[in-house]
């Protein structure tokens, strides 16, 4: 039996992942700290006194998401060793996708935002991604292919943001699919 909104938890956790959810549906702007608090089953209070504003809960849901992709690729670089790449690209492009928005990725969701977001904002994502490219070139390895890396990244990101932007289903199957190949190749 699931637990009700609010009932029992980190109160901070709640509201960073409520943060993420809501940050990823509705954006930066679309999105208010009502409704973030909302859904955390909290007051705006409850956000200011763990955050200090919706700029910093925005800040910590993009490293605290970006993170949860880094400790993914890390999971099939140990799973998998050498061979890692092809399953995390099936399982990317494959299972993620069929999650909903409150679930997608973060760097394919967040990353037109952080753009326009503030300096500390773009500062710490700039600081996660180079964490996690760090990630991606030691699977590529030794010495760690960063070029590679980057490569690999653009690729599924750019597809995975393209296919949540398509309506047409077999569209979006084929834009998968060839960012697959292309990530596979990388």
């Amino acid at each position: 039996m699931g637990r009700a909104k609010g009932a029992g938890g980190d109160a901070r956790e709640r509201l960073l992942q409520a943060a993420g959810r809501g940050f990823r549906v509705g954006g930066y702007g679309g999105i208010g700290v009502d409704a973030l608090a909302r859904e955390a089953g909290m007051t705006s209070g409850a956000l200011y006194a763990h955050f200090g504003s919706k700029a910093d809960a925005f800040r910590l849901a993009v490293v605290h998401g970006i993170a949860f992709l880094r400790d993914g690729v890390k999971t099939f670089q140990d799973r998998y060793g050498p061979h890692w790449c092809a399953p995390f690209v099936d399982f990317y492009l494959g299972e993620r996708m069929d999650v909903g928005m409150e679930e997608a990725c973060a760097l394919p969701s967040f990353t037109p935002d952080v753009g326009r977001a503030d300096a500390a904002t773009r500062e710490a994502y700039e600081s996660e991604l180079n964490r996690l490219i760090e990630t991606l070139a030691a699977g590529f390895g030794d010495p760690p292919d960063r070029k590679r890396a980057w490569a690999f990244l653009a690729v599924l990101s750019g597809g995975a943001g393209i296919a949540r932007a398509v309506k047409d289903e077999g569209l979006r199957a084929e834009m998968l699919a060839a960012a697959a190949d292309a990530a596979k190749a990388i």
